[in-house]
C-alpha cells in the first residue's frame, strides 16, 4: 500500500532546505538500483491507484509470464492498485484474447502476446499515447522493434522485448584443438562454425551420441523447437529463409504480393524442410517433441552442441550456476550456397552463402481499447519496461526478455555487470545488432488470420518430420490450405496487411 509522510515531517523538509534528502532504496525489489526516468520506481511510487483494479493476461510461467507477475506485484506495492494476472499456455493465448474482443467484453486492460498477431488485434488496441512514445526508454528502442510495434503509422503495441533467431554454439568444442584434430581426421574437413544449414547438419550429426564434454553423459548435436504446437513454425522459417529469401527478388517471401499466391511450397522452402527432416538424426532423445522450454534447457544445460532459436537458451547457458557459462558464443544463422530465384525459376549460387536474418515474432504488450483504466495500464507497461527492470530481466534466461534497445548492445554491460567473457559478449552483441543492418531480413507474416496460417504450416511440417509425407507433398498441402484461408478472409484484406511486412523486408520503411 501507499506510504505517506506526516505533515510535520514535510514541514521539516521544507524548512531545513540544506538537508541532503536521500532517495528511497528500492533494491529490495531485486534491482541493483533505481534508474531515474519517467516510469522509474520512484516515479511509480508517487502514483496512487488505491481502490482500482488492473486485469492482465499473459503467457504461462516462466517465459514472459514470470516477469509479468513479478512486476505486477511490485506495481501493487508501489501504487496501492490491485493487479490480477491470468497466465495462459501459448496454444490458447490467441483465443483467450480474441474472443473477448469479438464479443465486446472488457476482459483485460493489459495484454502480453506474440507480436505477429498485430494483424488480428490492431483494431482493438489503444494507440500508445505520445508521452510514452517520447520517453527516453522508448526512444532507445531500435528501428526494427518500433516497426514491429506499429500498424500503418500508429504505434499500438508497447515494446517490451526484441526477438530474433541466431546460432548458439559451444566454444569449448569448436575452439578445442583436440576436437578440431579429431574432426579433421574423421571427416576430412575443418571444424568451423557452420555457414550453411548443410554444414550445420553435418557437424551436429558428428557430435551426436557420445560424451564429448567429459561429464559422463552422452551429448548431442542440436536442440531445436520441433513440437507442432509450440513455436515449431518459427524454427522451420529460420531453416528455410536463406534458401527462399533471395536478395535479388522483391515483393514477398510468404506470398507473391501481387497475386497473393503462396510461395510456401516453392523449391527454397522445400529445401529448408528437407534439411529440417534430416536434422532429426542429431536430436537428443525426445527431441522430436521439444518445445521452446526444452530447447532452452537442452542447450543451456550443456546437453547439445548447438541451437538457433531465441535468446533464452543463450542466456540460460550464461547463468552463474551453468556448467557451460562462458563456454558459448553467438553467430548469424547459417545461410545457403544455393538460393531459389522465383522470378527466374532457377537456383542461384552465392559465395559467400546467402544470409536471411529472421526477425522472428517477439513478445509484445498492448492496452485494450475497451479498458477503463488506460492511464494505469500504460503506467504499468512503462514500469514493466523501465531501465532498471529491463536490465534485471535481460539477465534471466527463462524470462524471455531479450535486447531491444540500443543501450542493450554495449558489450561492457554484459562483461562488467554479468561477468561474461569478452568473446562471448562481443559475439552476442555483434550478432544481434548486425541483424538490424541486414538488407535481406525476414519478418513474420503479421496478417489477419496469421494463427491459421501458422497452424497449417506447423501441421504440414509435422507430417514431413514424422515421415508421413515428403517435404514437397507436405508443403503442397500447406499451400492449398493457405489459398483457402486467403479466400475466406479476403484477398484484398490479407494483401493490404501483407504489404506492411513486404515493406519491412524490402527496406522501404
Amino acid at each position: 500500500m501507499k506510504r505517506y509522510f506526516s505533515l510535520s515531517v514535510l514541514i521539516i523538509f521544507v524548512v531545513i532546505g540544506s538537508i541532503n534528502v536521500h532517495a528511497k532504496d528500492y533494491t529490495k525489489y531485486g534491482i541493483e538500483k533505481d534508474i531515474p526516468g519517467e516510469c522509474s520506481y520512484a516515479a511509480i511510487d508517487a502514483k496512487d491507484y488505491s481502490g482500482r483494479t488492473l486485469n492482465i493476461i499473459t503467457h504461462a510461467v516462466p517465459v514472459m509470464g514470470e516477469p509479468t507477475a513479478l512486476h505486477a506485484k511490485q506495481f501493487e506495492e508501489l501504487t496501492g492498485a490491485k493487479v490480477n494476472v491470468v497466465h495462459v499456455p501459448f496454444g490458447d493465448l490467441f483465443q483467450r484474447i480474441m474472443i473477448p474482443f469479438q464479443t465486446g467484453q472488457n476482459a483485460y486492460d493489459v495484454l502480453f502476446y506474440g507480436s505477429l498477431w498485430i494483424g488480428d488485434f490492431n483494431q482493438y488496441l489503444a494507440p500508445v499515447p505520445e508521452k510514452y512514445r517520447n520517453t527516453k526508454s522508448m526512444q532507445e528502442v531500435t528501428k526494427n522493434y518500433r516497426d514491429v510495434a506499429t500498424w500503418g503509422d500508429v504505434m499500438v503495441q508497447f515494446p517490451v522485448d526484441g526477438d530474433r533467431h541466431y546460432l548458439k554454439y559451444r566454444t569449448d568444442v569448436f575452439d578445442n584443438p583436440k576436437m578440431q584434430e579429431k574432426y579433421k581426421k574423421d571427416t576430412g574437413k575443418e571444424l568451423r562454425v557452420p555457414t550453411t544449414w548443410e554444414e550445420y547438419n553435418e557437424v551436429a550429426l558428428y557430435f551426436t551420441g557420445w560424451d564429448w564434454d567429459g561429464d559422463g553423459e552422452p551429448n548431442y548435436g542440436t536442440a531445436e523447437v520441433a513440437k507442432r504446437d509450440d513455436l515449431m513454425f518459427s524454427a522451420f522459417i529460420s531453416r528455410a529463409a536463406p534458401y527462399a529469401k533471395n536478395p535479388h527478388v522483391k515483393g514477398g517471401f510468404f506470398f507473391d504480393l501481387e497475386t497473393m499466391e503462396p510461395l510456401i511450397n516453392t523449391p527454397g522452402w522445400v529445401r529448408g524442410l528437407e534439411l529440417f527432416v534430416e536434422a532429426q538424426k542429431a536430436f537428443p532423445p525426445g527431441g522430436n517433441n521439444f518445445g521452446l522450454g526444452d530447447e532452452i534447457f537442452s542447450f543451456g544445460g550443456g546437453q547439445t552442441l548447438m541451437s538457433y532459436s531465441w535468446d533464452d537458451a543463450f542466456i540460460q547457458a550464461m547463468q552463474k550456476d551453468s556448467p557451460i557459462r562462458n563456454k558459448v558464443a553467438a553467430a548469424p544463422l547459417p545461410g545457403a550456397a544455393k538460393v531459389w530465384n522465383r522470378k527466374a525459376g532457377k537456383w542461384e549460387e552465392f559465395d559467400p552463402p546467402n544470409r536471411a536474418p529472421y526477425i522472428t515474432w517477439g513478445w509484445t504488450s498492448a492496452v485494450s481499447k475497451m479498458s477503463k483504466n488506460k492511464d494505469m495500464a500504460f503506467d504499468y507497461l512503462c514500469f514493466f519496461s523501465n531501465q532498471a527492470n529491463t536490465l534485471h530481466d535481460l539477465q534471466i534466461g527463462r524470462f524471455g526478455v531479450n535486447p531491444y534497445r540500443r543501450t542493450h548492445f554495449d558489450p561492457n554491460f554484459w562483461i562488467e555487470k554479468l561477468g561474461w567473457d569478452k568473446n562471448t559478449a562481443t559475439t552476442y552483441v555483434e550478432t544481434l545488432s548486425g541483424m538490424d543492418d541486414s538488407k535481406n531480413r525476414v519478418f513474420d507474416l503479421r496478417v489477419p488470420g496469421v494463427g491459421q496460417f501458422m497452424s497449417s504450416l506447423a501441421a504440414g511440417v509435422s507430417k514431413a518430420l514424422a515421415g508421413q509425407e515428403t517435404p514437397q507433398k507436405a508443403l503442397d498441402g500447406v499451400a492449398e490450405e493457405w489459398r483457402q484461408t486467403v479466400d475466406r478472409i479476403g484477398k484484398d484484406r490479407v494483401r493490404a496487411a501483407y504489404a506492411n511486412v513486404v515493406a519491412l523486408e524490402d527496406n522501404k520503411k
